[in-house]
């Protein structure tokens, strides 16, 4: 029989932060492939569907390596979290910027529905503190 051990409480957040990091860059491919492909598109300037489909396949690459690394690397998994949550949040308010002034409701809604968990995310990051 195996002894079981236990997870410290930041190592738990962190993985949880990781698979909620997946899961956005997962909404993030189907997003950006919508764009790309012309199934969306905006009522006009500054919105562009092929920039925002771009910048959607960049931040769910970077979120998903993030995942990764935060998984095989708990050494570093939170300054990485931080990091791509960041950046990610950043792109997030860059894209509503845009979305709001040019694009349609579905694509506003969506930005407006993951920017809280991204949100949600660095707050835990945060909060989990540095690894011991």
């Amino acid at each position: 029989m195996t002894p079981m051990t236990t997870i410290p409480a930041g190592t738990r957040n962190v993985r949880r932060v990781a698979a909620v990091l997946t899961a956005v860059a997962a909404t993030l491919a189907v997003a950006s492939a919508l764009h790309l492909s012309g199934l969306v598109a905006g009522r006009g300037a500054p919105y562009n569907p092929d920039g925002a489909g771009v910048g959607e396949a960049v931040i769910g690459a970077v979120l998903v390596v993030s995942a990764v690394v935060m998984l095989r690397r708990p050494d570093r998994a939170r300054g990485i979290g931080l990091a791509a949550t960041g950046f990610a949040t950043a792109g997030f308010l860059v894209g509503l910027s845009f979305t709001a002034r040019g694009g349609h409701w579905p694509d506003i809604a969506y930005h407006l529905a993951v920017l809280p968990v991204l949100i949600a995310s660095l707050v835990v990051l945060i909060r989990s503190g540095p690894p011991r």
